[in-house]
């Protein structure tokens, strides 16, 4: 099989794992060792894929939203190459664009739900920024003090925001959990995208404390790859992709 085309399997949907908290870290060695199987044309397409979207954003109107739709696709080719290389073959540039030749369609609308997701969360946090401002005003107006009016408006704009923070996060995380996965699984094992974003979900739903310790690490290497003018992130964006992939093979087994 070419290793550029996305594995097939007939074998029933394998309900996600749970996992020790422990392989929270070990998906980032893991994805470590892929990197350094192939780090030069992990670089590459590090620095394409960097160029591409960068690209994409500057087109007017629709460039922020072609690079919502196309990520799950871009996702899903990488995933690919990680699949070539945990099996002992070779990664190429080509496999950035692997999912633009099968899987294009259902990766595409994982995109679109989860754009359609993002822009829902936007307008509620949005709505609760005003009505809470809109609160604040109307009491410093009818206070009659302009001290205590500008105190109260200044109060209902961290109010606001604490309320929009809190809110977009109670909104934004489960749609991240339904996303995290579900480029994989539409590559790997063929599912459809909805189905993929609910197993996503689950799966970072019963991997709560495994994720919780990735999450820390991922902070802490951020940060840490960001102090050299972002250069690290040339290794760092190659190493959270095969450790993603890494987490895939724990939580949802080897794909066929």
């Amino acid at each position: 099989m070419d290793d550029l085309t996305p594995a097939r399997t007939a074998e029933p949907p394998r309900a996600p794992l749970a996992v020790a908290s422990g392989r929270g870290s070990a998906w980032w060695t893991e994805g470590w060792h892929l990197f350094v199987a192939a780090p030069g044309p992990w670089v590459a397409i590090t620095l394409i894929f960097i160029v591409l979207i960068v690209l994409i954003a500057l087109i007017p109107i629709i460039g922020s939203v072609a690079s919502s739709l196309l990520g799950p696709v871009f996702a899903g080719g990488i995933v690919a190459g990680c699949r070539s290389l945990d099996r002992g073959g070779g990664l190429t540039v080509g496999h950035l664009f692997a999912g633009f030749s099968d899987r294009l369609g259902p990766l595409i609308i994982v995109g679109l739900v989860y754009l359609i997701g993002s822009f829902a969360i936007v307008a509620v946090v949005a709505v609760c920024m005003i009505a809470t401002l809109g609160v604040g005003g109307i009491t410093s107006l009818l206070s009659g003090d302009p001290y205590q009016a500008g105190m109260t408006l200044l109060a209902s704009v961290g109010i606001g925001t604490l309320l929009a923070l809190l809110v977009g996060s109670l909104l934004g995380i489960p749609l991240l959990m339904a996303y995290w996965y579900a480029p994989a699984l539409v590559v790997l094992r063929n599912d459809e995208p909805l189905a993929a974003m609910k197993a996503s979900f689950v799966a970072c739903l019963v991997n709560m404390l495994p994720m919780l310790v990735y999450s820390l690490l991922g902070l802490v290497f951020a940060i840490v790859a960001s102090i050299p003018l972002g250069l690290g992130w040339f290794v760092l964006g190659p190493v959270f992709a095969a450790s993603v992939y890494a987490s895939y093979k724990d939580i949802f087994g080897a794909p066929a």
